[in-house]
């Protein structure tokens, strides 16, 4: 890897991103949604956990 090296589009987005800082709110917003929906409420993890049924180790095994 080239050191220093900056693509093109990095830097059209740092540019873009500090002219335009309102976008890194719904940037978040949008991670949240798509990435992070499962940390967010704890009950619901809570809830989730503990109807997880556990899985053999082999789970191929009739007995």
């Amino acid at each position: 890897m080239l050191k220093g090296y900056e693509s093109d589009h990095t830097k059209f987005m740092r540019e873009w991103l500090q002219q335009h800082p309102e976008e890194l709110k719904e940037q978040q917003q949008g991670r949240d949604l798509w990435w992070d929906r499962g940390l967010r409420d704890l009950d619901e993890q809570a809830r989730l956990a503990a109807a997880r049924v556990p899985q053999k180790p082999y789970y191929y095994d009739a007995n």
